[in-house]
C-alpha cells in the first residue's frame, strides 16, 4: 500500500479565517484531542494585536489562558472542543482513511493541512466533500510518503528546536553540564558564566531565550494533557511505556 503525503488549504466561512482576511498579519496554530482544542495565535503587527485580542474575547467559548509579549504577539488558549461538533474539515477527516497532523494552520483566509493519506479514493472522497460545501481548495503537495508515521505525529526535533540559535542551545547545554537544573541547583548563572569566562548578562539573555522558546513549544502539548480527564491521564500513566505513541493521539483514544 502507497501512502501519501498531502498538504492542502481550504478557505472556508469561520471565525478565524474571517479574522485573518481582515489582519494579515495575524496567524492561527490549533491542535485538537477531540476533547480540547489548543488555539495559538501570533499578530506579528503591533497595531493590530488589540484589535485581534478584543474580538476574540468578546467570543463566549474563548476565554484567555496565556498571554506573551515580547517581540512578538501569542495568545494560547484552551476550549471544549467543536471539530466533531459542526461540519468541520477535521471532521470530514476523522471519517476517512486519512491521518490530519496538527498543528492546522489559518492565514489569509486559508486553513492549511497536512495529511497522511492510505488510500486515493479517500482523498477523492474528501475534496468531493469540500466540493458539496463550496469550499475552496487548492492542492500544494502530493508525494508519495516515505517516512515514518510515528515520527511524523510526534513531537518532532524540528518542532522543538529549529527556532534556538547556536548561542542558545550551547546555553542550554552549558547550564545542563554544570548542574543548573539539578534540585537543588549545583550552579548559579553567575559562577556558570565566571567559569566559561563569558560577561553574565549575554549568558543569561540567551539561556532565558531558549528557556522561552521551548516552554513555547512544548505548552500546547502540556495544555492538552492537563486538560484531559482524570480518567485519561491516568490511563496515560499506565501506558507510559509506549513512548512512540503520542500525546495528541493517546488522548484521543
Amino acid at each position: 500500500m502507497t501512502l501519501y503525503e498531502v498538504a492542502l488549504k481550504v478557505a472556508t466561512k469561520s471565525f478565524f479565517t474571517e479574522l485573518t482576511r481582515r489582519f494579515p498579519s495575524m496567524s492561527v496554530f490549533i491542535w485538537c484531542n477531540r476533547e480540547n482544542d489548543v488555539v495559538e495565535i501570533v499578530v506579528r503587527a503591533p497595531d493590530e494585536y488589540p484589535l485581534v485580542m478584543e474580538e476574540i474575547r468578546a467570543l463566549p467559548f474563548m476565554g484567555v489562558i496565556e498571554e506573551i509579549t515580547d517581540d512578538r504577539r501569542l495568545y494560547l488558549n484552551v476550549h471544549e472542543c467543536h471539530c466533531m461538533k459542526h461540519d468541520t474539515i477535521v471532521r470530514h477527516i476523522g471519517k476517512l482513511d486519512i491521518l490530519n497532523i496538527f498543528p492546522n494552520m489559518i492565514e489569509n483566509g486559508w486553513t492549511y493541512h497536512r495529511l497522511i493519506v492510505f488510500r486515493h479514493k479517500d482523498l477523492e472522497e474528501l475534496l468531493t466533500r469540500f466540493e458539496k460545501w463550496d469550499w475552496f481548495y487548492k492542492i500544494l503537495r502530493k508525494v508519495p510518503f516515505d517516512g515514518f508515521v510515528a515520527s511524523s505525529l510526534t513531537l518532532s526535533a524540528d518542532a522543538l528546536f529549529s527556532g534556538l540559535t547556536e548561542k542558545q542551545m550551547e546555553a542550554i547545554l552549558v547550564a545542563h553540564r554544570h548542574g543548573y537544573y539539578n534540585l537543588p541547583r549545583d550552579s548559579d548563572v553567575k559562577t556558570i558564566a565566571a567559569k566559561e569566562k563569558v560577561p553574565r548578562t549575554t549568558f543569561q539573555e540567551h539561556l532565558s531565550k531558549a528557556e522561552n522558546k521551548l516552554l513555547t513549544a512544548l505548552l500546547p502539548n502540556i495544555k492538552l494533557f492537563y486538560h484531559a480527564s482524570p480518567e485519561r491521564r491516568k490511563s496515560l500513566r499506565v501506558k507510559r511505556s509506549h513512548s512512540l505513541i503520542p500525546l495528541s493521539r493517546q488522548l484521543a483514544r
